[in-house]
């Protein structure tokens, strides 16, 4: 990684043939180390200030002892140009991906981290696991499968006899329920 500049004086058409050049070569050349990676982007970025300095600089109106340079095309119009589209275009995609991957575990993770259904107090569940081992699932209170009856704790406590549900079955993964068997 290095960091160039051109000083001097610079008439108009010389100044932007410069920086053409210039900038032309950072996005070629300027994303081949891992911090340049992420400076480049800046750096190209930071370049458009000098871009509008030298469009303040007047036309050259006699020529010097030399004549000015040709600009040349602009800077996407030129071969480097182009190619420096593959990483932007690659690290946009990333960006891209990288926030999209992570609004959707933010919504699909939102109320169940850990994948486990919700139960309700008034509701019935079934334990497809032998105690004290819990994989609860909800169930019909009609349905022959219905083992347990939710209900919520009163004054932070179960009634004897009473199963505790771990929190994460709660709607809010906040506290647990009461299970309440059905048969005896």
């Amino acid at each position: 990684m290095r960091f160039l500049k051109r000083e001097g004086v610079f008439c108009r058409s010389c100044a932007l043939a410069s920086f053409r050049d210039m900038q032309s070569d950072t996005m070629v050349l300027g994303w081949w180390g891992p911090l340049s990676v992420l400076i480049t982007p800046f750096t190209l970025l930071s370049n458009l200030s000098a871009l509008s300095s030298i469009r303040r600089i007047p036309e050259p109106v006699a020529p010097g002892f030399r004549p000015p340079l040709d600009p040349g095309k602009p800077v996407f119009r030129r071969p480097a140009g182009i190619l420096a589209l593959i990483p932007v275009g690659l690290l946009g995609l990333a960006v891209f991906a990288f926030t999209a991957l992570l609004l959707v575990g933010l919504v699909t993770g939102a109320g169940d981290s850990a994948g486990h259904p919700t139960l309700t107090a008034g509701s019935c569940a079934r334990n497809d696991a032998t105690w004290p081992e819990q994989d609860l699932h909800p169930e019909s209170c009609d349905s022959a499968d219905a083992q347990l009856r939710v209900a919520a704790p009163v004054n932070g406590t179960c009634p004897a006899g009473a199963y505790v549900a771990y929190p994460e079955y709660s709607e809010h993964a906040d506290m647990s329920l009461c299970l309440r068997p059905l048969k005896g």
